[in-house]
């Protein structure tokens, strides 16, 4: 049986926050998170890199430091069905779809929105609608309607005491929220307490960058999910 916060309510009552879902981390050690974000540590001498599916630890290198979105999507589909494909093997399907370009000097942009909803869509039977102009009572509208919201915000979310120097920019994934309090997976938290986030709807507020995805978990959560997509060739570029 699904669990109470993705079963198939038929009246309007808010959705409970969505439980378990696992802490995910575009890091592959989570204990490094700190010496990467505040004292120059080298992602490339992380010798976890395996874990996250990368082909070779010069391409985790490179990509760990754009997929907070990735693992943003791990957690959800963790906590729905109980299995997902490796980081590696979702970042080469979102770059299957254009989530993520490579410019020229070798630049990486993403994750793109529109696309990497696509993906979601046909990969992982997953509902996904893109919300460019996302205000703060909208985004609780989606969290008590059973939805979970990969939110823009500053990455310094994980130290909710500062006062961000910009809004947006990264993405956590919003599984709930309580009387004015909302609940958040961090994948760049650098503490336990920051992987695993809450801080009242205000607060959220002063990170939040008005901008993110949604993602209907109680609409695909009776039916199997499509296949996953296999890494291809395009992990090792």
């Amino acid at each position: 049986m699904p669990s109470q916060c993705c079963a198939d309510l038929t009246d309007d009552t808010p959705r409970p926050v969505h439980s378990p879902v696992p802490a995910v981390t575009q890091y592959a050690t989570p204990d490094l998170i700190g010496g990467i974000a505040y004292k120059g540590y080298d992602p490339a001498c992380d010798d976890g890199w395996r874990t996250t599916g990368a082909p070779t630890r010069a391409a985790y290198a490179r990509w760990c430091r754009h997929m907070c979105g990735i693992a943003c999507l791990r957690m959800a589909l963790l906590h729905r069905d109980g299995h997902a494909p490796s980081m590696f093997q979702l970042l080469t399907g979102a770059r299957h779809y254009g989530a993520y370009v490579q410019q020229t000097g070798g630049d990486i942009k993403g994750l793109i929105y529109a696309p990497f909803g696509q993906y979601v869509r046909a990969t992982h039977a997953l509902p996904a609608d893109v919300h460019p102009d996302l205000t703060m009572p909208a985004l609780l509208n989606l969290l008590d309607a059973g939805r979970m919201v990969m939110a823009s915000v500053s990455k310094e979310i994980r130290r909710p005491d500062l006062e961000p120097e910009r809004r947006g920019g990264h993405l956590v994934l919003v599984i709930g929220r309580g009387d004015k309090v909302v609940y958040f997976r961090n994948p760049s938290g650098h503490t336990p307490q920051a992987r695993e986030g809450s801080l009242p709807a205000d607060r959220f507020e002063a990170f939040f960058g008005g901008r993110g995805l949604s993602l209907d978990l109680p609409a695909t959560v009776r039916r199997r999910p499509a296949a996953y997509r296999p890494a291809t060739q395009a992990a090792r570029e």
